[in-house]
């Protein structure tokens, strides 16, 4: 910013802005109000600077910001970018990707008017509770099935319903932390719930919860490790062993499988991962799980189990805050019909086609990137380079892939460094950013989560970029 006069007395007025040539074309572009908005708030921004600085800009870089202010106004926050990072489950990048196939299945719903609440046979009030049910009954074998709007959601509520105000017994293995620091503990304190560990770390026996279990034990609450993993000198309770311990002290097992395997699918990287079909099967009371992870749905909260336990959710107050609108019923509707069969599975849902690629296909895909920065006069290479679920899924399990490294003509080592970083950080302000992997003063490029038809794009804009970072 350069210094202009340090008297805020001088800042030019809202209506000498808004006259000046510099935001003509802006006002014909969006409109007078949101030009005059736009300006009080980039006025605002100065004075609060200028308690820090006692500088204020120029009037044309005062006029710079007033257009970008109106810019992002006007135009979207949320847009679409390339994932060239190898995280198939990316959580800032909107996590699963849902589709072209999930968005032609729901558009004919949601362009219009649609049966949201109302039944079609009696022409009479309905319920958006009953648009799921069949469908989730079917895939995971559960009497009921009740949607709210994430899983942490779905926990607390279950929590809360069940446990207000008594114990809810929990292994010190399992006291999750997941994305945006949200923990275990502090979800259960705000459910009004007692939350009494049991074992240690590293070790937890079934002997610990038949100790634990007293009068005040509302829940047996088990939580799959779904984005760490502890190893060693260990031990942990099966959920079948849990849920028989539960049967015999009469007190309801949760099980909360947040990253949302439906069921395998015959996918081998999942094999080992837990599945809700099987933790139903088991006799589980109430199973959690999200709908935009590994089932490559909208974001959701998914609870099935028991009638009895679902039916008391459902009449709680609490539900109606935390309920799904239309968009997320039709998204993880069509997402669900995609289980009914594999090969509908692996080929219209974006998650499962991504991870089933194979490597021969990804080296195709590679040596087609590789090719397309050479056409745009830059050399480029390609390694190995294993992709991961993310997301909070299978910490361990490494997806084989390659990454596209560009070159990068530097004299030292410092210098690539700063402009690798510099050429990461334009390459995310494009019109279509892409988002790449910045590695010891390397841009990789990994191809496991790009698709074909952005390959030219990624060639030919990155090849643009690094040309303009090295002048």
């Amino acid at each position: 910013m350069k210094a202009g006069n340090t008297d805020l007395n001088k800042l030019p007025a809202v209506e000498k802005l808004l006259s000046s040539e510099g935001l003509s074309p802006l006002i014909n572009n969006y409109g007078r109000e949101l030009v005059k908005y736009a300006i009080r708030q980039v006025l605002a921004e100065i004075r609060k600077s200028n308690a820090k600085t006692s500088v204020i800009p120029e009037v044309n870089e005062i006029i710079s910001l007033v257009k970008n202010k109106a810019t992002a106004v006007f135009t979207n926050s949320l847009k679409p970018v390339i994932n060239g990072t190898g995280i198939l489950i990316h959580t800032n990048l909107g996590r699963s990707p849902i589709g072209a196939d999930l968005c032609n299945d729901t558009a004919e719903i949601l362009k219009g008017y649609n049966n949201l609440e109302f039944d079609l046979e009696t022409g009479k009030r309905g319920s958006r509770h009953a648009h799921l049910i069949d469908i989730l009954k079917y895939l995971t074998g559960a009497e009921d099935a009740l949607v709210v709007n994430n899983n942490a959601a779905a926990v607390m509520l279950v929590l809360r319903v069940f446990a207000k105000n008594y114990e809810v017994i929990v292994s010190r293995s399992e006291l999750i932390e997941i994305g945006g620091s949200f923990r275990l503990p502090d979800i259960m304190a705000a459910s009004d719930c007692k939350m009494v560990e049991i074992g240690t770390t590293n070790k937890t026996r079934l002997s610990d919860y038949e100790h634990a279990i007293n009068e005040q034990t509302r829940l047996i609450f088990k939580t799959h490790k779904s984005n760490f993993t502890i190893t060693g000198f260990t031990e942990e309770v099966a959920i079948n062993e849990l849920i028989a311990t539960g049967k015999k002290k009469k007190v309801p097992v949760i099980y909360d499988l947040g990253s949302g395997l439906l069921h395998k699918a015959g996918l081998q990287e999942v094999a080992d991962e837990p599945d809700v079909k099987s933790a139903v099967r088991l006799g589980a009371d109430m199973v959690c799980f999200s709908g935009d992870k590994l089932l490559g749905g909208p974001q959701a909260g998914i609870i099935v189990g028991k009638k009895k336990y679902i039916a008391k959710l459902k009449k709680e107050q609490m539900t109606r805050a935390l309920r799904v609108g239309k968009i997320t019923i039709a998204y993880l509707e069509a997402a669900c019909r995609n289980y009914l069969f594999n090969d509908h599975l692996y080929k219209r849902n974006v998650l499962f086609n991504l991870v089933n690629q194979g490597t021969d296909v990804l080296a195709k895909k590679a040596d087609l990137l590789k090719v397309g920065f050479e056409k745009h006069l830059l050399a480029a290479e390609v390694i190995k380079d294993d992709g991961q679920f993310g997301g909070g899924t299978l910490p361990d399990v490494k997806v084989p892939s390659f990454a596209v490294v560009p070159s990068i003509n530097c004299s030292s080592s410092k210098a690539r460094t700063r402009i690798a970083k510099l050429i990461n950080a334009e390459l995310m302000k494009c019109k279509l950013p892409v988002v790449t992997i910045l590695r010891k003063g390397k841009i990789l490029i990994n191809v496991l989560t790009i698709f074909d038809d952005n390959i030219e794009y990624i060639a030919e804009t990155t090849a643009a970029v690094i040309k303009k970072c090295q002048e």
